[in-house]
């Protein structure tokens, strides 16, 4: 039985071979995103390259931790858990221009910009905020594509996770290029923008030492 990360690859190979395919029709959005809604239990799809639809099976334990964790500790401005400020939303689908698909592992909107999240599916309003927890197999096109998609579409700020190097980096916008202007590692307890409160790290990490790249 093949593993979930070896069904991931076999799906992206999938959609990968025909990209090469000469004089091959580029599919519009509509076809991609179908293709997405038809992936078996377990998969996400993305549409981050023109006519490539990424598939990534579910995160490991050391994703889920920093995952889990950040989302505590952005509670008090979560809206949707009574704080007060943003909507915060995990692993939401998000059209971004042009055609593209990213599902971001946290997403925030102003609640003063968007006083409610519409019912939709992908979500078409862009972030405020995106937040890439850092995986082996996924760390390569969430630095390369997704980062730099998200600053091309103007969301005004990322974080960028590592669970293995117990990392935070904190990238702005400027120009349409995600700048960075901030990092917090360990166990450390710093003011993470675009948040105005103290963000501690601990418990972000699983146990041992930090690993290296």
């Amino acid at each position: 039985m093949l593993s979930a990360d070896e069904r991931a690859g076999r799906w992206s190979a999938r959609y990968a071979a025909g990209v090469a395919e000469p004089a091959r029709r580029v599919r519009p959005f509509e076809e991609l995103y179908a293709e997405i809604v038809r992936l078996p239990e377990g998969m996400t799809g993305e549409i981050l390259e023109e006519d490539v639809v990424r598939v990534m099976s579910r995160p490991g334990k050391r994703h889920r931790r920093a995952a889990g964790a950040c989302l505590d500790a952005l509670s008090r401005a979560n809206a949707n858990l009574r704080g007060t400020g943003w909507w915060i939303e995990v692993e939401t689908e998000i059209r971004f221009p042009p055609g593209r698909l990213a599902v971001p592992d946290l997403a925030g909107w102003r609640v003063e910009r968007v006083p409610d999240l519409p019912d939709e599916n992908p979500l078409t309003v862009l972030p405020d905020w995106c937040c890439e927890i850092l995986s082996p197999r996924t760390a390569r096109d969430d630095k390369r594509l997704k980062l730099p998609l998200f600053a091309r579409s103007g969301v005004p700020w990322s974080w960028l996770v590592d669970p293995m190097l117990r990392l935070v980096e904190v990238y702005q916008t400027v120009n349409g290029l995600p700048a960075l202007v901030t990092t917090a590692q360990e166990d450390e307890r710093r003011i993470l923008p675009p948040f105005e409160f103290e963000i501690s790290l601990d418990g972000w990490w699983l146990p041992g030492p930090p690993l290296t790249e």
